[in-house]
């Protein structure tokens, strides 16, 4: 039996951990692998139970969505071996297994009475497209009954405030983050009792690994039974040379140490980064899950105060010096401090990405007297269908159908600065403005829609952001961004890059200017548009801008040129 790769959200994901050994026995649902994609880390677990006879991928792979990753031979053929091997046990096997009967026939008994009745399930995150969000509020409390789908965590990422929805219905036995943590896609976050129940089992997770610790696992026997005190934390504690032991492990047994550790991909992301042994990391939260926390305090133990504060800080750093002293109210005035909203604080990582690259600006007029006629003409009936139809609409249609023209702008450069990667479809970000600050949805494919279907996915995806609706997908995967300023004043601006893109066209109000017709020779008033490219003049040359500005220009002034 295949078991392959489900919808990542992503194209491809890295292999950054095996979780299973070839001879693991596996429950459905258990982890196999952690997958790191640039957005996300994801643990994917199995669609079905069974013995691992073969592992598919190897640490640093890339995979994609429907790419074997294990192969398993069923549970049922698994049984059937079993019970061919009991067949041929000794006498003293028999007796000690009729000792152990009653107690295997109780737990048959406990499970079939707890399935009848419901379980309490600890469900984890989906992907929330980045590697880090925040909890901004819980809006549920411990006891509550949740209906599915009803909406009980709202998180806050780089650029989105999301409605985390309840993964079943049924009653809330515990909440594992509090407002204000960091939590990442994949990381445990509450425990809800499937409705209908009416016998909670909080130790659901700790019992899981007792019945995987009491099946035959080949390489591991020692691993495979825990101390009968319940210290899920002995094995790993006496490992204070696992540093030096790990060489000369194999790497499936490293990958099942691994596995045995009780952590979200964050942490075990985290770890990597801190260059900390998982295995030696005593966790504090329910079921001794680690935390960051714990990794911390594992390092403070480890090291000099000096060593620790550089890999315990998380503070983002712009590269400027710090802010003088401004105490001295003779010099400097009276001051006030306001914090910054969530949205702003965790933007500024992004931001800061424009001091890396070599920007520039390129600006151009668009004479749209002719189109804002023909919008004139059609926004009545538009109206009618609760349709806003508004210049934006004309420019995304225009800059999409430029892209294909020009893909260098529709692409993104490579880590090595080797390669322009060319994306195939537009997927054409948009920049609203809200309350919390600026936030920039995608239309996807834009290159294949009318100026109609345009207009109304402008309208519901500025509604969503506004009410802080957008979901992670509806902000993921833009190739280029459009940014404009509609009728708030100004003649032209600079838009910066959102990298990894490589061009950002800027839209400023259109205002009547005289314009020379050569033809009467005479001054006419007509309607021009300031457009403002910032491009990355690594990947584009300054003749290439003009060339492309222009172009657009001459798009938006004849929108029939697209039909050509």
């Amino acid at each position: 039996m295949d078991i392959k790769a489900p919808d990542l959200g992503v194209d491809s994901a890295e292999v950054s951990e095996i979780m299973v050994a070839v001879g693991d026995v596996i429950a459905k649902d258990d982890n196999i692998v952690l997958l790191e994609s640039d957005k996300a880390s994801v643990e994917v677990p199995s669609s079905a139970a069974g013995k691992v006879t073969k592992i598919s991928v190897a640490i640093g792979d890339q995979v994609s969505e429907g790419m074997v990753l294990i192969e398993l031979e069923s549970a049922e053929a698994s049984d059937n071996a079993d019970d061919n091997a009991e067949k041929v046990t000794d006498s003293e096997q028999a007796d000690e297994s009729t000792e152990d009967a009653p107690v295997e026939e109780d737990a048959e008994e406990e499970a079939t009475d707890d399935a009848g009745e419901g379980a309490s399930t600890t469900h984890a995150l989906p992907d929330i497209g980045v590697d880090e969000a925040q909890v901004a509020e819980i809006m549920v409390s411990v006891g509550d009954t949740v209906s599915a789908d009803e909406s009980i965590l709202l998180i806050e990422s780089d650029k989105a405030s999301v409605e985390v929805p309840a993964p079943e219905a049924g009653v809330v036995e515990k909440i594992l983050v509090n407002a204000g943590d960091t939590v990442a896609n994949g990381q445990d976050f509450i425990v809800i009792k499937a409705a209908g129940s009416s016998k909670a089992k909080p130790k659901a997770d700790t019992a899981k690994k007792a019945d995987k610790a009491d099946k035959p696992a080949p390489k591991a026997d020692a691993k495979s039974q825990p101390a009968p005190t319940g210290e899920p934390k002995q094995a790993p504690a006496p490992t204070s040379t696992a540093a030096s032991t790990d060489k000369k492990l194999t790497e499936a047994q490293v990958n099942e140490k691994l596995a045995d550790v009780y952590a979200g991909p964050a942490v075990r992301k985290l770890a990597r980064q801190l260059g900390v042994d998982i295995t030696q990391v005593n966790g504090s939260a329910l079921n001794d899950r680690i935390l960051k926390e714990d990794l911390f305090a594992h390092v403070k133990n480890r090291l000099t105060t000096q060593q620790a504060a550089p890999a315990a800080q998380g503070a983002v750093s712009s590269g400027l010096p710090k802010l003088p002293d401004m105490s001295n109210t003779e010099i400097w005035g009276e001051t006030e401090t306001q914090d910054l909203s969530r949205l702003q604080k965790v933007s500024i990582p992004q931001l800061n990405y424009n001091t890396l690259l070599p920007q520039v600006t390129q600006f151009d007029l668009s004479d749209i007297t002719e189109t804002e006629k023909l919008r004139g003409e059609l926004k009545g009936g538009m109206k009618a269908e609760g349709i806003g139809l508004t210049i934006l609409a004309f420019i995304v249609k225009a800059t999409a159908y430029a892209l294909t023209q020009h893909p260098r702008f529709n692409s993104h450069l490579s880590d090595d600065n080797t390669q322009v990667i060319l994306r195939k479809s537009v997927n054409m970000g948009i920049a609203v403005a809200t309350d919390d600050g600026l936030v920039v949805p995608v239309i996807k494919n834009a290159q294949d829609k009318g100026i109609k279907q345009i207009a109304i996915e402008i309208g519901e995806l500025a509604v969503k952001a506004r009410d802080k609706k957008l979901t992670t997908k509806d902000m993921q995967g833009a190739s280029f961004t459009i940014s404009s300023q509609g009728i708030l004043g100004g003649t032209a601006f600079t838009p910066l890059v959102n990298w990894p893109q490589v061009g950002i066209l800027g839209a400023s109000e259109a205002t009547m200017q005289p314009v020379w017709n050569a033809a009467k020779q005479t001054f006419e008033p007509r309607l021009m548009l300031p457009l403002s490219l910032s491009y990355d003049h690594r990947v584009i040359n300054g003749a290439d801008a003009a060339v492309f500005t222009r172009y657009v220009a001459t798009l938006l002034a004849d929108p029939r040129r697209i039909l050509l």
